[in-house]
């Protein structure tokens, strides 16, 4: 076989590969997300280039100007809210849903002075609290929408849940969006961005020479329940490094998922960890053989410590490798080639829209994590745990090392799904997150879920085994 030139998506494979062998710090910021998030695994993507080849760039690059014209994914908003956390950092925070008690107004893309977090430079403090960005700012997608609209209150002689979102690395609240589509209706839900992510504020401690940390994560949820749900019961969804940050919080504050109380006494209602794990990360293989694994674990610290201070340089040459960090994102996003087109470009946008120096802020981070004895606290609150079949990054096996931990959750493994399952298969997951709001009203005794989410929680979305 002929030397693959200079020029092919192949050849960019090899080069990633000889670069992370080196530590050199000419890799795109694909390359840097794959090692980090899994998105690396230069040796199987190659075999996936080659598929690229059939398609011409040009096609390529008009088909994702269309996407983003026309994609509504990642324009839904609610009522914004700065919290902060305990060094400082300011969170991003977002109420919606028809079930608050004060209306909440869904604002337009009008009189926008800020920028979008697309457009967050690296190591820039202030949240823009002047208008809200749409996740596709400065793209020319249409984000915005398109009237204001107020949502009436909603009063209840029981309290009703509340529902915060926590999402994963190198993603922002908007990778919820079927989610909080299928949800508003009647509910309070909340969304925020984990530091150095989205519209919050880059981590002020990292900045001041600490380490990032899964715990640091868990003080930072806590800090969203007491400012914007400091009373009623609550339920937590986490996915990837959000389920982690669940887990941190129960560390942390067993209280209060009603741990050594009577049943139903914690405020923690029910828990859904969706695409995630509880520890032993570094035996992700990121479907590599073991020999490429091995590699990849002895490669990678290092890799991503030193693209991480090359800020300036990774992020000028990125674009040069746009169809290669797609092929990346998507083998490691979804299971399936059966997914339509503008959802796999709203993944590419939220990965893409990470700095490269945060996602080497967060890597050591996840060898760290080490949470198994702490679902022991999840015990006392119903638990969806939910995982793709063929997610490369949280492998389903981690999410039966959960369940085995407890024994009465339920675990539904999601047939032929990725990593990105709530976007892969957002039918499903909306159905059980139903389900488990029903759980959760009837294990604390809150308020009837709204006719919506009841009829949600009643369809037919079996698990898929």
């Amino acid at each position: 076989m002929s030397e693959p030139t200079g020029s092919s998506p192949v050849a960019a494979v090899a080069k990633v590969a000889k670069a992370a062998e080196s530590a050199s710090a000419g890799v795109s910021r694909a390359g840097l997300i794959g090692i980090s998030v899994g998105v690396v695994a230069a040796g199987a993507a190659a075999g996936v280039a080659i598929e690229r080849l059939t398609v011409g760039r040009t096609m390529r690059r008009r088909a994702r100007q269309e996407l983003d014209a026309a994609a509504p994914y990642g324009s839904l908003r609610g009522r914004p809210h700065t919290v902060t956390a305990p060094d400082g950092t300011q969170l991003y925070v977002e109420l919606d849903g028809t079930g608050w008690p004060d209306p909440v107004q869904v604002h337009p893309e009008e009189n926008r002075t800020g920028r979008g977090w697309f457009t967050r430079k690296r190591g820039e403090g202030q949240v823009d609290r002047t208008g809200l960005p749409g996740l596709l700012a400065g793209s020319g997608a249409l984000v915005g929408a398109a009237n204001r609209r107020s949502f009436g209150a909603v009063h209840q002689s029981r309290p009703p849940l509340t529902v915060i979102f926590c999402h994963g690395y190198c993603l922002a609240q908007d990778s919820w969006h079927f989610q909080r589509a299928a949800l508003r209706e009647g509910m309070r839900l909340v969304f925020w961005d984990q530091r150095s992510h989205g519209r919050s504020e880059r981590s002020r401690s990292y900045l001041n020479g600490e380490l990032a940390s899964i715990d640091q994560l868990g003080g930072d949820l806590k800090a969203v329940i007491d400012a914007v749900a400091p009373e009623g019961p609550i339920v937590l969804v986490g996915h990837s490094m959000g389920g982690m940050t669940v887990m941190a919080l129960a560390d942390q504050h067993p209280e209060l998922f009603g741990a050594g109380a009577a049943e139903g006494a914690g405020r923690v209602a029910a828990v859904a960890l969706i695409g995630t794990l509880a520890g032993d990360w570094d035996s992700v293989t990121l479907g590599l053989p073991a020999a490429g694994a091995k590699l990849l674990r002895r490669l990678a610290p290092g890799v991503v410590r030193l693209l991480g201070r090359q800020v300036e340089l990774v992020e000028a040459t990125r674009r040069l490798g746009a169809d290669l960090t797609s092929v990346l994102y998507r083998r490691f996003s979804f299971g399936t080639k059966d997914v339509d087109p503008a959802v796999v470009r709203f993944a590419e946008q939220l990965l893409d829209a990470t700095p490269i120096d945060v996602v080497a802020e967060f890597y050591p981070a996840f060898s760290a994590h080490e949470k198994t004895a702490a679902l022991a606290t999840l015990r006392a609150v119903p638990t969806l745990v939910l995982a793709g079949t063929k997610d490369l990054l949280t492998p389903p096996e981690h999410s039966e090392t959960i369940a085995r931990e407890l024994p009465d959750a339920e675990l539904v493994l999601v047939q032929d799904a990725g990593h990105l399952v709530m976007l892969e298969r957002p039918e499903l997951v909306d159905q059980r997150l139903a389900a488990l709001l029903r759980q959760a009203v009837e294990h604390v005794g809150a308020a009837p879920l709204p006719p919506a989410v009841r009829d949600l929680a009643g369809a037919d979305g079996s698990p898929e085994a």
